[in-house]
């Protein structure tokens, strides 16, 4: 949970020094607009909090924005046209009297007043505190961890995955448990925000009060989002790595395409600023920093001798979504794109840690919602794609249970644990690895569940082991034995304060693919 600091302005500049906040006037010089060089600010302007991520063994992404005004439609925050300094410090205790790193950067206009920093001389595999100054207000403090270094042997790995936190479908009381947790780790798997302009009934509608298309639209949804405490507390708490899913720019939108009724250059302008107000507010480095409509996501981050990410983008370079059976069929068609498919199979194939997790978006095991030999598939997931599917099963064949493959995946507002073989069609088909998906943070509400149609799907589908309706998050455990994944669920999200409960918990045991629940 991030704390107030109670160091003065003084203070501030006494740890971080003099040379760093002259440095950062130096490099505006090549910037086109003016410095605002003794900001006084009418409104506090960290109202969107801190955070960290993609950790590294030396080093992380600090981030913040300056929004005195964070609502403001016209999306600048209530900041005006000028580059502001922004001071920072990483201290190895929570009262920042340890500092170990400390500088400058601006908050420049053009990226929304955002700030990203990429410190580097950490330690690996410790847990550091960080906070920000700008004019005479300090931020929040900030906890966040290095990776440990490659081939480094590491006896336990605990991070969380969500996705899917509609706004006005409920409160964050499930950042707020997370936030809570002992954790090194936060993996957000999409839909961050959504691009819908609904209101809903619990007095949190989104602003502006319609679909938003431009980059001021989406800049203050991202505002918005953030503005929650309890969002605030579980970013402060741990350092993240993100992804997106299609509500970060338009429903279901695949590649280049949005619907029919939109031209792809009008499309691309509006992914273009989308992507952008993403960046802006989310803690990347700038190797992700997106070039027009195009924003590099796919990565590996490795902790140690024991879990390698793999963070996928399923949205960006796919084929669009087709309901007939032969454009499903087709060979030809791709989900990752064949640049990042290949990417994961070369990485896959070399050297790795000894868990090896795919992160991603889109439900990766068949779901057949249709009773007896006919099927009904989710066109918005690897069932539209099913080649492009059984060729990555194949291949988890091939390389071997050593690998140990976990994929985790959100989009769909339920928990789901599955066994992936290489022919879903097939129950007696080799298990290969498995797929934990994710519930929603709020999306869907305080869903009542449908006990009949989990059941109907079970039957359907045998090598789905687990579902669940229920918000939240799954909170995993992995050490050089077994992968432990509870299912952290809360009862209702319409009104705050719910407690949370572990709904199941499943176990993976090293070099042996599918889960068991846990006795």
């Amino acid at each position: 949970m991030p704390v107030r600091s109670p160091a003065s302005r003084r203070q501030f500049l006494q740890l971080s020094g003099f040379s760093a906040l002259a440095a950062a006037f130096g490099s505006a010089v090549a910037n086109p607009s003016p410095v605002w060089a003794a900001p006084r600010f009418s409104a506090n302007p960290f109202t969107l909090g801190v955070a960290s991520g993609e950790p590294l063994p030396d080093g992380v992404v600090l981030w913040t924005r300056l929004a005195p005004d964070p609502l403001r439609l016209d999306g600048t925050g209530g900041m005006p046209e000028m580059q502001v300094p922004v001071s920072w410090q990483v201290s190895e205790d929570p009262s920042m009297r340890k500092v170990v790193r400390a500088g400058a950067a601006h908050a420049q206009p053009q990226l929304g007043h955002s700030v990203h920093v990429e410190v580097g001389g950490l330690r690996p595999d410790r847990q550091y505190y960080y906070r920000f100054r700008a004019g005479e207000t300090l931020s929040p403090i900030g906890r966040t961890r290095t990776a440990a270094a490659p081939g480094a042997a590491l006896n336990s790995f605990s991070f969380a995955f969500a996705s899917c936190q509609n706004y006005p479908a409920g409160f964050y009381t499930a950042h707020k448990h997370m936030s809570q947790e002992d954790l090194d780790l936060v993996v957000f798997l999409g839909d961050y925000i959504y691009e819908g302009g609904g209101q809903g009934t619990i007095g949190r509608g989104w602003a502006p009060a319609k679909e938003a298309t431009t980059l001021a639209d989406y800049r203050v949804r991202h505002a918005q989002v953030k503005t929650d405490a309890d969002l605030q507390a579980s970013h402060g708490a741990f350092p993240w790595l993100v992804t997106f899913d299609d509500h970060e720019v338009d429903n279901n939108w695949a590649g280049e395409d949005s619907d029919p009724n939109t031209p792809v250059d009008q499309f691309l302008v509006r992914r273009a600023e989308a992507f952008q107000a993403y960046y802006e507010n989310m803690p990347l480095r700038l190797a992700q920093r997106p070039e027009g409509s195009k924003l590099s996501l796919h990565r590996r981050r490795t902790f140690g001798d024991l879990i390698d990410f793999y963070m996928l983008d399923t949205r960006q370079y796919r084929d669009d979504q087709t309901g007939s059976e032969s454009g499903r069929l087709d060979p030809a068609r791709t989900i990752l794109g064949n640049e990042q498919e290949d990417w994961l199979r070369k990485s896959l194939a070399g050297p790795t840690a000894r868990w090896n997790t795919l992160a991603q978006q889109v439900v990766f095991s068949q779901r057949d919602f249709q009773v007896g030999p006919e099927q009904g598939l989710n066109e918005d997931s690897w069932d539209n794609y099913p080649v492009a599917r059984d060729r990555m099963s194949a291949y988890f064949a091939e390389l071997g249970a050593g690998k140990n493959p976990v994929i985790v995946t959100g989009d769909v507002h339920m928990n789901y644990v599955c066994d992936i073989r290489t022919d879903f069609n097939n129950p007696a088909a080799p298990v290969v690895g498995t797929e934990l998906v994710g519930t929603s943070i709020t999306s869907g509400g305080d869903d009542s569940g449908n006990p009949a149609g989990d059941a109907r799907q079970l039957e359907e589908n045998p090598h789905i082991r687990f579902i669940n309706r229920e918000r939240g998050y799954v909170r995993n455990t992995i050490t050089p034995s077994e992968w432990t994944a509870d299912f952290r669920v809360v009862d209702y999200v319409t009104r705050p304060g719910a407690p949370v409960r572990t709904r199941a918990s499943f176990v993976i045991e090293e070099g042996k693919p599918g889960a068991e629940p846990s006795l």
